[in-house]
């Protein structure tokens, strides 16, 4: 008899379990858990918020820095390429809030809106990542790369999205209405392309989750740069290198082509590690523009001693 006691206990934890296991959204302290390196400012539900500041500073950061600073702290797979841009002129920088759809599973759809309905949420689930949107978030959802009877986003919900976080969407799917979404200014998104069909047999079964895009694992809070067809998914905890260091690079760019203009360096001097002869040169062309960097020549000494990048 207690031998059946426990088989009964362990078969209620298991399925209690499982039920919890499909709940929308993960709790604050798994993401302080999934984000430890993370110590600065959050969203109440533990989503990292990294700062406006930033993010404004961050859009005149090039890829390639970004990505140099991402290989050199580790992370190896925080770049996916190959999208449809809107608005391919323009930048997109961002908070991410994340969201997961899946092939639909009927009994999982009707625990999810269940557990929606339970949350207060409101309409169907497509508008749900949007309503928790703010401004400086990057709604980035993966639909699996559906097309044909998967765009989600049309020219309603990219109204939304666009009012609540002021940005435009990174899509691992695709939209409708694509003439009207290009002609909203702001929004400047990533996808897989477009179709005049709307979503069918789909379910959104995670916002603020770890999710899968190409060979990217994105995690909520991450800070997103993307434009032309390039999207790196930068770590909360390395934005202020990533955008540190692609400052310092890009004065450096314009004191070494200053240089040579003048002619006091040849290419193959500049286009190569430095002198230190160039670097007092530099240092010094620093201390007489002291407007060119945001950040002290002592902190800018740290990064060139470092220079993993």
């Amino acid at each position: 008899m207690a031998f059946l006691k426990i088989q009964i206990i362990a078969v209620f934890i298991l399925l209690s379990t499982s039920i919890q296991a499909q709940n929308l959204t993960i709790s604050q302290q798994e993401m302080f858990e999934l984000t430890p390196k993370w110590t600065g400012e959050r969203f109440p539900d533990g989503r990292p918020k990294v700062s406006d500041d930033l993010l404004k500073r961050m859009k005149r950061v090039p890829l390639e820095q970004a990505w140099g600073v991402l290989k050199a702290a580790g992370y190896l797979h925080q770049y996916e390429g190959n999208w449809k841009n809107i608005h391919s002129g323009e930048v997109l920088v961002g908070r991410a809030l994340t969201a997961q759809y899946m092939p639909i599973r009927p009994e999982v759809r009707e625990h999810l809106e269940k557990e929606g309905k339970a949350d207060g949420r409101i309409g169907d689930m497509v508008s749900w990542p949007i309503d928790m949107l703010s401004k400086g978030d990057v709604y980035v959802a993966d639909s699996y790369g559906k097309v044909v009877d998967g765009p989600i986003i049309g020219s309603n919900l990219g109204t939304a999205i666009l009012a609540k976080s002021g940005n435009g969407v990174v899509f691992n799917g695709a939209v409708r209405d694509l003439r009207d979404l290009e002609a909203m200014p702001g929004f400047t998104s990533f996808i897989r392309g477009d179709h005049p069909s709307h979503q069918t047999e789909m379910m959104l079964k995670g916002v603020n989750v770890a999710i899968r895009i190409g060979p990217v694992t994105v995690l909520p809070g991450d800070v997103i740069l993307g434009y032309l067809d390039g999207v790196a998914f930068i770590p909360p905890h390395l934005a202020e290198k990533v955008v540190k260091v692609g400052e310092l690079i890009l004065v450096r760019d314009e004191f070494g082509q200053i240089r040579l203009k003048e002619g006091k360096y040849t290419s193959g001097q500049i286009d190569n590690r430095w002198t230190a002869e160039i670097e007092a040169d530099f240092a010094k062309w620093i201390s007489a523009n002291p407007g060119k960097l945001p950040y002290s020549q002592a902190e800018m000494q740290e990064l060139l001693k470092e220079r993993t990048w």
